[in-house]
């Protein structure tokens, strides 16, 4: 409480506080501040100091001013540079300001001293007790607080007075300007005691939790900086031993795992597989087997698909723009597309193109990815015969690699690309194991989502590869593997059709190939045809894009070397181009004659006539083929006479005829290898007319195999033998009845000016070959 009031100069303190009891030396700038200092000493040398209640007010009134301050006696001021005074003052005790009189030239307060009466109240005994518990506290506030000089320790403990002993307590303890403050408001002394313990008990706390902290940073601090030292020796050890690269490619491999698009487990194997690199000598055999591998896991996509394109127009616009012809495979793709768009699913066929060479197997592969926004893998499988080309090499071997399907995968950079297993049917096997098996588990979409491959030891995902494999023959392919694929056939060229491909792709690609363009060199429809038939022979377009490139180049010659602005090429210069004709296809015979027949046979190259001729002669019933003949088309040979002379009565053949007379059937171009059992009908047709004597009729060919009891029975390659039926310019053309069904397949383009007769029987086949009849039997309708 106020004891009396009187007006003394004001100090306003920013950002401290002064106590009872403290000496203190502070400096002053401002000039109501050192006016109310000056006006000190020239009186009793007392000042009230007060501690603002916001340090950034320029000229604090009543209201920024806390009410309790200190009053102190000015010891000592010292002038420094910069109008500054440096003051040395001694709180002497508490006073209340009950009203600031002036505020000019100085702060001028009207003061009431505040004394504390409540100790008479305190007994010793409390007063004992207090001063013990202060003591305590100290002792726990300077375990904590090491940062207390050893004299100010022993100067607080020897204190006996508790009021004493809180003032200086105050005075030499780091507090906060707020807690100081609050030690001058608190007049009584049991307040004073109580504030005084709270914020010791309060310090002790935080001392602690700082030192918990310090303590944890510093051990963290120590591990990092015990980790770093052994960093720096190990690099340098490494650096010694020339193996600087291997702790910085772990890192790097670390890096690249933590953003690899991968599931958890492919993860930590990878993780682990890069510790255990760490540790290898960067020299030795193990550690760059360890990388390649651990570089070929960081290269493969595991969960990183493309985007596929949806849009069926789209995709058939491209496949239209890319090709012409091949129908059935851009059909069975749209067909894909359009499930997948219906059923949101990614499961992708498994597909085998079936076909002469030549006839855009590959090609197409190429624009069904472009269609389809994939990326494009190409697996060339002919001549492979080793299993671990397919399923990878075991680490084990020095030089192991992945196998080839991983290899493309790894290429393509994504999980779902389109890979093209280009001549799978020429793939073989050795004594290092099966090719044909190893693919099984590739081409199968129940198994393929967990492909095992030998190098990478973990299952990878093939289910949404999209699979196109491409064969010319499927006679090679095994049964279980064949039965995993989708079979396209893919058929030769009509003659129209490679007009049309040379027209629309072949000519332009040359032209760019060649640094030509359509103003500069030109080529008749005249001139195409006749390249196609007399320069050409073969079932797809290869040799006639050959052709145009050859012309594209002398054309190029003609206009660097003579100036001719442009180039044309017709059927009567040609021959300027591209010499004279290299094949001349064997027309139909302009007579009917005995014991020669036009048959019908399928090559690798498409198909083609073969005139059999049959000569019948006095001998001992000796029967005879020549001609580079097969085994089977030997025993379709000696099916056909069994049949004749079965039926010898029926075209009033003597009895003793066969035991008297030689029989010679020849294929001619003998260095040509011919086998199958279609050209059955064809030789028993033409031994027949050799034995009565009677002409077959020239404009006739006929394909078919023969059973010993007179049946034709179908066979294949239709579409081929049919397109060489017409280019030789056969009119009539004797086809198995069983395969009307695949003539109903054929464009009408090759059937025009070609008369289709099935037969189903010899007995058909001799009547419309030689107009000949059996006496007791009736001929089959067509």
């Amino acid at each position: 409480m106020s004891e009396y009031s009187r007006k003394v100069p004001v100090v306003a303190l920013r950002g401290m506080a002064v106590l009872p009891g403290m000496l203190i030396h502070f400096d002053i700038n401002r000039k109501t501040s050192i006016d109310a200092i000056e006006n000190a000493m020239e009186n009793d040398q007392l000042v009230l100091l007060l501690t603002q209640r916001d340090s950034e007010i320029e000229t604090p009134g009543q209201d920024d001013l806390f009410q309790i301050g200190t009053i102190a006696e000015v010891k000592q001021i010292i002038k420094l540079p910069g109008n500054v005074i440096r003051v040395l003052v001694s709180g002497t005790e508490r006073a209340h300001l009950e009203n600031l009189v002036e505020e000019q030239p100085f702060l001028l307060g009207e003061i009431g001293l505040l004394k504390d009466y409540s100790e008479q109240f305190i007994s010793n005994t409390e007063k004992k007790a207090m001063l013990r518990g202060l003591r305590d506290i100290l002792e726990v506030y300077f375990i904590e607080n090491t940062r207390i000089g050893k004299e100010v320790i022993k100067q607080l403990m020897k204190l006996e007075d508790v009021q004493e002993l809180i003032d200086q307590i105050a005075v030499n303890i780091p507090l906060s300007v707020e807690d100081k403050q609050g030690l001058i408001e608190a007049v009584d002394l049991l307040e004073r005691y109580q504030k005084i313990t709270v914020i010791l008990t309060e310090e002790i706390d935080i001392l602690r939790i700082k030192k918990d902290l310090q303590n944890k940073v510093k051990e963290r601090v120590d591990k990092n900086q015990k980790e770093y030292i052994l960093r720096e020796q190990l690099r340098v050890i490494r650096e010694e031993l020339g193996e600087s690269n291997t702790q910085s490619d772990a890192d790097n491999y670390m890096e690249t795992t933590k953003a690899l698009i991968a599931k958890e487990e492919v993860k930590e194997k990878i993780i682990k597989e890069i510790e255990r690199f760490k540790n290898l000598s960067g020299n030795s055999s193990e550690s760059s087997v360890a990388r390649g591998y651990i570089e070929t896991l960081l290269a493969l996509p595991w969960d990183k698909v493309s985007v596929d394109k949806t849009d069926v127009n789209h995709a058939e616009k491209i496949l239209n723009e890319d090709h012409y012809g091949l129908e059935k495979v851009k059909t069975r793709i749209l067909e894909f597309l359009a499930v997948r768009v219906l059923t949101q699913k990614s499961e992708s066929p498994i597909l085998c193109l079936v076909g002469p060479p030549g006839t855009g197997k590959t090609s197409i592969a190429r624009s069904v990815a472009r269609a389809l926004n994939k990326e494009y893998i190409r697996i060339s499988l002919g001549g492979v015969r080793d299993e671990a080309e397919i399923r990878g090499h075991r680490r084990t071997y020095v030089g192991a690699l992945p196998g080839r399907i991983v290899s493309g995968l790894k290429n393509a950079g994504v999980k779902n690309p389109l890979m093209l297993l280009d001549e799978i049917d020429k793939v073989s096997s050795d004594y290092k194991g099966d090719t044909s098996a190893a693919l099984l588990e590739v081409l199968d979409s129940e198994q393929n989502n967990k492909f095992v491959d030998h190098y990478i030891e973990m299952p990878v995902d093939l289910s949404e590869v999209l699979f196109i494999a491409t064969a010319n023959s499927v006679q090679s392919i095994s049964r279980p593997l064949l039965d995993r694929m989708e079979l396209i056939e893919v058929t030769s060229y009509t003659e129209n059709e490679k007009m049309h491909i040379a027209k629309e792709h072949l000519i332009d690609k040359q032209l760019n190939k060649n640094g030509l363009n359509r103003k500069q060199l030109s080529i008749s429809d005249k001139a195409l045809s006749r390249i196609i038939a007399g320069y050409t022979r073969e079932a797809g377009v290869r040799n006639l894009e050959r052709k145009i490139g050859e012309i594209c180049r002398k054309a190029a010659k003609e206009i660097i070397t003579e100036g001719t602005p442009k180039v044309h090429v017709n059927s009567k210069n040609l021959i300027q181009y591209l010499g004279n004709e290299k094949y001349t296809f064997q027309t139909a015979n302009e007579k009917d004659e005995i014991g020669i027949v036009r048959g019908l046979a399928w090559t690798s190259v498409g198909g083609d006539t073969l005139q059999i001729e049959v000569n019948v002669m006095p001998g001992r019933g000796k029967f005879e083929l020549t001609g580079h003949l097969g085994d089977v088309m030997k025993e379709s040979a000696r099916a056909g006479i069994s049949y004749i002379r079965s039926v010898s009565k029926d075209y009033d053949i003597a009895g003793d005829y066969f035991e008297a007379h030689d029989i010679h059937i020849h294929i001619p171009e003998g260095a040509v290898p011919k086998d199958g059992p279609s050209a059955g009908i064809t030789m028993a047709t033409a031994m027949l007319s050799a034995i009565i004597k009677k002409p077959v009729r020239a404009e006739v060919a006929m394909t078919g195999e023969i059973t010993l009891r007179g049946r034709v029975l179908p066979i294949g390659g239709l579409k081929e033998k049919i397109l060489a039926a017409k280019t030789a310019k056969i009119k009539m053309v004797l086809v198995p009845k069983q395969n009307k069904k695949d003539m109903e397949e054929l464009p009408e383009e090759i059937l025009n000016g070609i008369t289709v007769k099935y037969v189903d029987t010899m007995e058909e086949v001799i009547n419309y070959a030689m107009a000949v009849k059996a006496h007791k039997d009736k001929l089959g309708e067509k």
